[in-house]
């Protein structure tokens, strides 16, 4: 079968290897539809993320749909959760699996991810879906959950000024779920004008260009008070931290969700300090796939506006050229579609 392995720096190949051998655990799984996370990037472009650097090939994508053989139904589409904790270490037994010190993860470190035409997967981590939604909507919970983790953290209620600090796929579901947990206002920025644009269509009240004055603009608006919660989804090389703690009210929290081009971020401390800021390290997500499929069949989120780009995974070096320049919101790689 077809694979599409990372080796180097903007080096992506396309190979031919065997099709793997489920466990008793497991089930064979034909992948549909792929989106290309910003992690993904990294290692397009940088060769890893953070402190994380590969030294062998690796099949890479996490956020991805498939297609399951069932006695019922023949051919199900299903959502998969990438994220396979070992269930038995402290962190695991104290209900943060996201936090586990034995976690295997789609497309990281020794893991092989979904860009490959066949994957065998825990049964666990597999979520059938109503026949309404797409394989790209699919492809999409996985960044959904991290958005559900994210408010979670943020503890956004309703009434809120609530800030996100990045409308990339992220930033613009973590709008859209600040805006179904009642948020009265929502601020939106973001370095390009048509990402702003999706920012308004997913909720956002109010949108700014991410030009250094966003905060001093955000401020404005809320009579100098700022904002409740504020969520930092940039990613960048710490302006989006900075305009988020800039932008929050004292007392506020700030989530940090965004995984920096750099391994380090920083701020303004003495602003943190005199606001008294709750500041939150988001660190992917935990029990959300559930949910997620509800606010989607309940049509409390709207997945459409984020898929801009779609690619056969023979395209694989178009598709992650798009990507990388930040073309539209989110770059599909599509295996196989029915």
């Amino acid at each position: 079968m077809n694979a599409i392995k990372f080796y180097d720096i903007r080096d992506m190949r396309l190979e031919e290897i065997p099709e793997p051998k489920p466990t008793d655990h497991e089930i064979l799984l034909k992948v549909a539809s792929v989106g290309i996370c910003g992690s993904d990037v990294h290692y397009f472009e940088e060769g890893g993320t953070g402190s994380l650097q590969l030294d062998h090939p690796l099949i890479l994508g996490h956020e991805f749909s498939a297609w399951m053989d069932t006695e019922e139904k023949g051919k199900q589409l299903v959502t998969v959760d990438p994220a396979i904790p070992c269930g038995k270490c402290e962190y695991c037994l104290e209900g943060n699996p996201n936090f586990c010190v034995n976690l295997q993860f789609a497309g990281s470190e020794d893991t092989n991810g979904a860009m490959q035409e066949v994957i065998a997967w825990p049964k666990e981590n597999i979520y059938p879906l109503p026949d309404h939604i797409s394989p790209q909507e699919a492809a999409l919970f996985e960044p959904l959950g991290i958005a559900i983790h994210a408010l979670r953290l943020g503890k956004v209620f309703p009434g809120m000024h609530v800030g996100v600090f990045g409308s990339g796929s992220v930033g613009l579901l973590t709008i859209q779920m600040a805006k179904a947990a009642g948020a009265a206002r929502i601020f939106a920025t973001d370095r390009l004008e048509h990402r702003l644009q999706a920012a308004l269509e997913c909720g956002a009240t109010d949108v700014f260009m991410a030009d250094g004055d966003e905060s001093r603009q955000i401020l404005k608006e809320t009579n100098g008070r700022g904002c409740d919660v504020t969520f930092e989804a940039a990613g960048d090389d710490g302006t989006a931290v900075e305009a988020a703690i800039q932008a929050s009210k004292r007392g506020g929290t700030t989530v940090l969700i965004g995984i920096p081009n750099k391994d380090t971020t920083s701020f303004t401390a003495s602003t943190a300090r005199r606001k008294g800021l709750t500041i939150k390290m988001s660190r992917r997500m935990k029990h959300t796939y559930p949910i997620a499929a509800q606010l989607v069949s309940q049509k409390m989120v709207n997945l459409q506006p984020l898929i801009t780009h779609q690619f056969n995974f023979e395209e694989f070096n178009q598709a992650f050229q798009t990507a990388a320049s930040r073309e539209g919101i989110k770059v599909f790689l599509n295996f196989s579609l029915e």
